[in-house]
């Protein structure tokens, strides 16, 4: 599954996982994405969104 929000096309941000010793290891921070029915266009469909759009009511939910 795609981890990529549909409305803002917000996906995995990378960087270091920094221990107490200061090794650096890679790591990634995956987005909260959420499969919903929505109303796209007029039409009802199953899109991936992320929290955040939920929240700012970016997306109107099918009954």
């Amino acid at each position: 599954m795609a981890k990529r929000c549909e409305i803002c096309g917000r996906g995995p941000a990378t960087g270091h996982a920094v221990s107490h010793s200061h090794i650096l290891t890679k790591r990634r921070w995956m987005p909260n994405i959420h499969k919903i029915r929505a109303e796209v266009g007029g039409s009802v469909r199953r899109i991936r969104v992320c929290a955040r759009c939920l929240k700012a009511g970016k997306v109107k939910r099918a009954l």
